[in-house]
């Protein structure tokens, strides 16, 4: 398959706003094919929403497609909202959504943070998953969010300069908790910069090469806030008790067929952490992209990624 494909674009079938508490109501929407083999498609962050081209990665004369902005994000309300916003509300509105859209087993298809709810949901319900394609793994432990904050300037030292001088010299000697301080104040004044300078941070620093298209959508204000607060709030509060959870409890999932694709020169989520849940689980398929980052548009990604939704034709 070229490096250059994926399916065309395509409209949804029905859209709605699920209501899953008494404060938050997700968006949702199906495209391809009605009676299809439904997947589920978790989009990254947290917080960062999902977008028409993730239809793409599935043939939707095959598949039933299901993407659905996680609470707070995207086109989900209240935008940015972090109350009643944990892993574990998350993994139950899957179900809620699930249930209501009567399908019983699905493939479940997520990248970056969306590789984390994948884990967590399948390891939750592991009766309910025909598969799990992950990428870019991320697995929400201590050392991974240091890296986002510290580390990441081994690479992107401009970047990351920026992203620290945002703020005055006085907050900077922690970050997480300066940045969440501005993210949560209320006035639009002071949470807007710092988000935009937290998702331009992680934009600047996605792809092998640069990328101005997906730096300037990073900038967008409802997508920055969505995700940098979003981020910021789970950074902060919902790390898994034990840190290695999603490792330790792979034997939940071991018998369902997985790909795990990661690029070589993946910057926001590094290769080490793929290669730990790879030898915690040998059984699952393997695919390292040699020249590619972290975003699933590098070319080797999503041709790796729509492979893989091709071969899982075969899975019941």
């Amino acid at each position: 398959m070229p490096r250059d494909l994926i399916f065309p674009t395509i409209e949804p079938f029905a859209t709605g706003l699920l209501p899953v508490d008494d404060l938050h109501s997700i968006y949702w929407e199906q495209c391809g094919r009605p009676d299809g083999v439904p997947v589920v498609f978790l989009h990254g962050g947290p917080g960062a929403g999902a977008s028409p081209t993730h239809r793409r990665f599935f043939d939707p004369g095959f598949y039933r497609i299901i993407i659905f902005d996680q609470r707070g994000a995207g086109r989900s309300r209240p935008l940015g909202e972090t109350r009643q916003n944990t892993t574990e509300h998350l993994v139950g509105d899957m179900e809620q959504l699930r249930r209501m859209l009567g399908i019983e087993r699905w493939h479940v298809f997520g990248g970056s943070w969306g590789s984390t709810l994948a884990l967590a949901y399948a390891q939750a319900h592991p009766q309910r998953c025909r598969s799990l394609t992950l990428r870019g793994i991320f697995l929400m432990r201590p050392q991974e969010i240091d890296w986002f904050f510290n580390g990441m300037r081994t690479f992107f030292p401009e970047a990351h300069r920026s992203f620290v001088e945002f703020l005055p010299p006085a907050e900077r000697a922690d970050l997480t908790r300066s940045y969440h301080r501005r993210l949560t104040d209320p006035d639009p004044a002071v949470h807007l910069p710092a988000a935009r300078a937290w998702s331009i941070y992680e934009g600047s620093c996605s792809t092998l090469l640069p990328n101005p298209e997906i730096v300037a959508s990073a900038g967008e204000d409802a997508h920055a806030l969505g995700l940098a607060r979003i981020e910021a709030h789970y950074f902060l509060n919902n790390l898994f008790t034990p840190p290695d959870r999603l490792l330790q409890d792979v034997d939940r999932v071991r018998h369902l067929p997985a790909t795990i694709v990661q690029g070589r020169y993946d910057t926001v989520c590094p290769i080490a952490t793929a290669d730990e849940l790879h030898r915690a689980w040998p059984e699952a398929t393997y695919v390292v992209v040699p020249d590619a980052g972290h975003s699933a548009m590098e070319p080797g990604i999503r041709t790796a990624l729509v492979e893989t939704m091709e071969r899982l034709k075969s899975v019941s």
